[in-house]
């Protein structure tokens, strides 16, 4: 007998909105079930999603999706929306190649009406859809669903005004999970909620407006009046500042009072808020305990037993773990620096620099651009700070780059963790771009370091370098490099020659002079690891390119306004003429799966940079170019 009854009915939300209101709590205990065997074996964004199972029943429950539109912010909280739109026999590829996207993606299913990935998001997006719901005269209903997390976005108040401003048809769910639900949030103030989206008190409220608006004292009046009773109660006056009427706070994990709220609220028209609490890795004890260490879980693991310890002590440090090492010993010598972390604390490895340096490590939530201009103002008074940022994260802040820090040449060291292919999390945060973005700013240092020493000692070339620099570093582990303790500043703008040959000389930037080496060794060929991206070691450049008969610039960024962008321009600026091959990752967007996978897909493993050769050489207009490489 199956252990899923009611879900093995459901393959689409019309089947859910067929059944009896009833069962919809062994509706929402199947799917937390479900939702714990499946990431337990495929691994995956967990404890977010068993918070949001009853509101993701209830709203696919009581709205008539796709029609209406459900847009959910991030998308961690979104597998139990993938398991009741038709994708649960497919959750167990969730992640890998050719499987499930981690993230709502508007290909994979008419129920993912707008692709997420980063935060902020969803409100700005359920907006664009209510105008064009207002534009063609649809009925249609809108709903955006956003974590208190999310909310720490400026992006997301830029949208709640613009919103609110504007009376648009839709609602916000705002699914605060940051805490447990403590006693005030119970019977109470669940008929409270009721109560402020019934109909009664919007007549009531609306009626009111409309009378006591010709008499401006007494509905100045009324309104602050208004104001102070539900401020006592509820949280909600700054949303209502902003134009939305706000409802809550209701317990998120009380079915029957959320399906209630969620109808008296779909009748209302203009911006509403509910503001509903949720309990992060709710149904699992494990998650609900540490819903830091349960949020993604990267391998299968025994829910019996829930995630085993990882053995370190023979284990290669990542490069975010070489990063955190480095901040702690370099605050340990240094007491102007700053460690800056837009939210993502355990994914760079502060933990222990937060706990070690307590006073000066700054998390200004998923804030990236605040992040930037903070450190601009830490460094115009004498400060050294350190802003951890994952590449694809950097681009939220680039006018703050440009404006805040470069333009006033800021000593700023930008730690730019996950650049290049990520693996799992797929295209949303590649970091494809921070080369070709950053390059062609003035007074900034970019580095791209090759292994675990050089992450190293990058950094400290950057942190002691008086100006804007840039420390780019892969997801993962490196080749294993012995990790000299000591610091020391390298030459800036100084690349070096890792393997001596002939005929071809790669030019590999970062990770891809480990796949350079492996394929020089066959074809016999020099390897330079050219360390800086800018600024340029323009004479090594001109050397190599002046012995040899083909040059190939290697790097894991776009080729547009990449590395190898630099070294064609440093060529034409000499006019030496040479050979020029640019590989780095193509002009689309590389699906998710392993790193290794996406790798290949993208042609940067040796096999596929042999293979770009090959065609590039045996094109019409190059097949001399064979004789003179011997081949």
């Amino acid at each position: 007998m199956s252990r899923f009854p009611l879900l093995d009915r459901i393959h689409g939300p019309a089947d859910l909105r067929a059944l009896p209101e009833r069962q919809l709590a062994a509706v929402a205990a199947e799917l937390r079930g479900f939702l714990v065997d499946s990431v337990s074996r495929s691994g995956g964004h967990f404890a977010a999603g068993l918070g949001a199972v009853e509101l993701t029943v209830a709203l696919h429950y009581l709205y008539d999706t796709p029609e209406d539109r459900i847009v959910w912010d991030v998308g961690h909280q979104a597998y139990p929306h993938k398991i009741l739109t038709g994708r649960r026999d497919r959750m167990a590829s969730v992640r890998q190649w050719g499987g499930v996207s981690p993230f709502p993606k508007r290909e994979e299913s008419p129920y993912d009406t707008f692709g997420v990935g980063h935060a902020g998001t969803s409100i700005g997006a359920a907006a664009g859809m209510a105008i064009a719901a207002r534009r063609t005269g649809s009925r249609r209903r809108v709903v955006a669903v956003i974590g208190d997390g999310g909310l720490t976005c400026g992006m997301a108040f830029e949208a709640l005004n613009h919103a609110g401003g504007m009376g648009l048809d839709m609602l916000v769910v705002l699914n605060d999970n940051k805490m447990s639900i403590s006693p005030n949030v119970g019977a109470l103030t669940n008929h409270f909620a009721r109560a402020l989206s019934g109909r009664l008190y919007a007549t009531v409220r609306e009626g009111s407006k409309k009378v006591l608006s010709h008499m401006p004292p007494m509905w100045e009046l009324a309104r602050r009046a208004e104001e102070h009773v539900k401020g006592l109660i509820v949280p909600g006056t700054l949303f209502e500042e902003l134009g939305f009427n706000y409802i809550g706070p209701v317990d998120g994990h009380d079915l029957p009072a959320l399906v209630a709220t969620l109808r008296n609220v779909r009748a209302l028209e203009g911006p509403q808020l509910l503001h509903v609490v949720t309990r992060k890795g709710k149904g699992y004890g494990p998650a609900e305990a540490d819903p830091v260490k349960y949020h993604g879980i990267g391998s299968p693991f025994d829910p019996a037993v829930g995630i085993a310890p990882s053995s370190k002590s023979n284990a290669r440090p990542t490069y975010s773990e070489v990063f955190g090492d480095w901040l702690c010993d370099m605050a340990s010598i240094d007491p102007r620096l700053v460690g800056i972390t837009p939210a993502m604390r355990e994914g760079s490895k502060m933990e222990r620099f937060a706990e070690r340096f307590a006073d000066r490590y700054f998390d200004v939530g998923i804030a990236e651009q605040h992040s930037v201009t903070l450190a601009a103002g830490m460094a115009c008074d004498g400060l050294k700070p350190v802003v951890a940022i994952y590449s694809s994260f950097l681009q939220r802040a680039y006018d703050q780059v440009i404006h805040d820090v470069v333009l006033q040449n800021l000593p700023v060291l930008f730690a730019v963790d996950r650049a290049g292919l990520v693996g799992g999390d797929g295209p949303t945060h590649a970091g494809a771009y921070d080369v070709s973005f950053l390059r062609c700013l003035p007074n900034i240092v970019i580095m791209t370091p090759s292994d675990e020493n050089e992450t190293r000692q990058m950094l400290y070339t950057g942190f002691v370098h008086d100006g804007p620099a840039a420390v780019r570093y892969p997801r993962g582990g490196g080749p294993g490099a012995v990790i000299d303790p000591e610091l020391h500043a390298m030459p800036i703008g100084k690349g070096l020659v890792r393997r001596e040959g002939k005929g071809i000389a790669f030019l590999a930037f970062g990770p891809m002079v480990g796949p350079c080496l492996e394929l020089a060794e066959q074809l016999g060929a020099t390897v330079a690891d050219m360390r800086f991206v800018k600024p340029l070691d323009e004479a090594l450049v001109s050397e190599l390119a002046a012995r040899h008969e083909l040059v190939v610039t290697v790097e894991e960024n776009a080729i547009p306004g990449g590395a190898g962008d630099a070294v064609a321009e440093c060529l034409a600026a000499r006019d030496q003429q040479v050979a020029l091959l640019q590989i780095g990752l193509p002009d689309r967007f590389i699906e998710h799966g392993s790193r290794g996978e996406m790798l290949r897909d993208a042609g940067l493993d040796a096999e596929g940079i042999r293979q770009t050769i090959d065609a590039f050489c045996r094109s019409p207009e190059r097949r001399r170019l064979l004789v003179r490489l011997g081949a």
